[in-house]
């Protein structure tokens, strides 16, 4: 394993243990944005500041208004003096479209990522995008 792998594989092992800081019962998700080997934001999936910290409606669908780790990242870079150009995420789940979306207007050039999700439109967006997009194996 080269020190570009062994450094992803320690991110993606930080991303797992930040998801653990979210309330959501059906996935749990974290996020990283590092750039120039700091990483520079983090966040999870969860209800937005001042919320109750449940993501699940009673049927156990996850509700309308819960953000997504990469939104929570990217967004928590727009409250700091640090920017995301050239950065990259790593994410324990494939990126949705939504967030795909935000991925390429934030300026973050490579997206690593540990586990597939059923759709595939934002890793395809990125990708037409020009962002370098890995799955990262297991290891």
């Amino acid at each position: 394993m080269d020190k570009k792998e062994a450094l992803d594989h320690r991110y993606m092992r930080m991303a797992q243990i930040w998801s653990e800081n979210s309330y959501c019962q059906r996935r749990q998700v974290g996020a990283l944005i590092v750039k120039d080997n700091m990483i520079i934001s983090d966040g999870y999936n969860g209800t937005p500041s001042g919320f109750e910290n449940v993501c699940e409606d009673e049927n156990d669908v996850t509700k309308p208004y819960v953000l997504h780790a990469e939104a929570n990242a990217i967004t928590k870079i727009a409250r700091s003096s640090n920017n995301s150009d050239g950065s990259t995420l790593y994410v324990t789940d494939a990126p949705c479209i939504e967030c795909a979306k935000l991925i390429i207007q934030a300026g973050i050039r490579r997206v690593v990522y540990a586990r597939e999700y059923r759709f595939t439109d934002g890793v395809d967006l990125l990708r037409r995008a020009g962002i370098e997009v890995e799955l990262l194996s297991k290891g």
